[in-house]
């Protein structure tokens, strides 16, 4: 099929057929092997958070942030699981993709990983959309290898899902990085889509300092995901000043307004996916840079469309036992809610729960 009939379906929330996925597949892993770890891009651009199969809601996004190729994008990750349309989604990102390449940008998220999405949605969404022989699920998780890790915008602004890592000090030791390959449990490649900034990082670490780095790792912790590190204000500098670089857009953390702003604006979070979870209730998102320094934070509800499906799902008692028991464990601090922050004795309590119901 040609690219611009596979958009008019994919734009229509329709399935493509699993032999015209398994060759799109092919064709973008062709195009991303050639990209470096960083992509170097220019302003205009505007800049998206986690979207999470919120399909609906990413429609929304091109409706007022303007379509493609007229509006130039960076996506920061995580396109897949807990939302229902984690296929659609990542299928319309990936014709985009294809289709306009200087036009949109795909950065690797946590969530694009075999392990992950076993248990969080989107190996199940698949198995039920394509049957039990299904081979898409393998198609997409071996293309999740090829995604860009970082971005930096107009030689000043770095972009990543997640944050810094006690493994990175300058941008060339993220270049050499082999990312063609699961996302490890621990080293820089895992830090740079798990880790978050944390702005009482250094007095927290020195209440504890069985868990405080010195050295080149000085105000890390470990982080309580179970994988990548916090960081503070005084490594945020540092990284910086090293590579001479402005400031740090990441995604990765659900944030109550649609965004947040950390050290003064040295970093901030951008969130793209309005009512999270169907029941979050929070703002969404999109950072439209004009320039380096004039941008705006384009803030949205979520879709017309999702409000029946959102009744629906939150209508389901086993569903919704799950979400709010999830969201008990979460950490909330200010505005901003941490997902994915699941200890192994949780996950091992609602893995078989989360095969069949969770999708979040």
């Amino acid at each position: 099929m040609e690219l611009d009939k596979c958009l008019e379906r994919l734009y229509k929330g329709e399935l493509l057929p699993e032999v015209t996925i398994r060759a799109l597949c092919f064709k973008l892993r062709e195009m991303l092997v050639k990209e470096s770890n960083v992509i170097h891009i220019s302003t205009p651009v505007t800049v998206v958070g986690d979207m999470h199969g919120q399909f609906h809601d990413m429609l929304e996004i091109f409706q007022i942030g303007g379509p493609l190729p007229d509006t130039n994008y960076l996506f920061l990750g995580d396109y897949v699981d807990r939302g229902l349309y984690s296929v659609e989604t990542i299928m319309l990102l990936i014709v985009l993709k294809l289709r306009y390449p200087s036009r949109i940008h795909l950065l690797r998220g946590n969530h694009e990983s075999r392990q992950i999405t076993q248990s969080y949605g989107f190996y199940t969404e698949c198995l039920n959309k394509y049957g039990g022989g299904s081979k898409v699920w393998n198609y997409l998780t071996d293309l999740f290898d090829y995604l860009v890790l970082c971005c930096i915008i107009d030689d000043e602004i770095f972009c990543v899902h997640g944050g810094l890592s006690p493994n990175v000090q300058t941008i060339d030791q993220i270049k050499i990085i082999d990312r063609f390959r699961e996302i490890p449990h621990d080293g820089a490649m895992a830090d740079l889509v798990w880790s978050d900034p944390e702005e009482n990082n250094l007095t927290q670490a020195l209440e504890n300092r069985d868990t405080f780095f010195t050295d080149s790792s000085q105000h890390f912790q470990v982080s309580p995901r179970g994988a990548g590190y916090t960081f503070g204000r005084s490594v945020v500098e540092k990284f910086l000043y090293s590579n001479d670089m402005a400031r740090i857009y990441r995604a990765h953390q659900l944030c109550n307004e649609g965004y947040q702003i950390y050290f003064d604006g040295l970093v901030t979070t951008v969130w793209s996916a309005p009512n999270y979870c169907y029941r979050c209730g929070n703002k969404a998102s999109i950072l439209e840079l004009y320039s380096k320094d004039n941008f705006y934070f384009n803030v949205f509800t979520e879709a017309p469309e999702n409000k029946e499906l959102n009744n629906n799902v939150t209508s389901n008692s086993v569903t919704n036992k799950v979400i709010s028991e999830y969201f008990e464990d979460e950490q909330v601090e200010g505005s901003s809610i941490e997902s994915d922050v699941f200890s192994d004795a949780y996950q091992a309590k609602y893995a078989s729960t989360r095969k069949v119901e969770y999708f979040l």
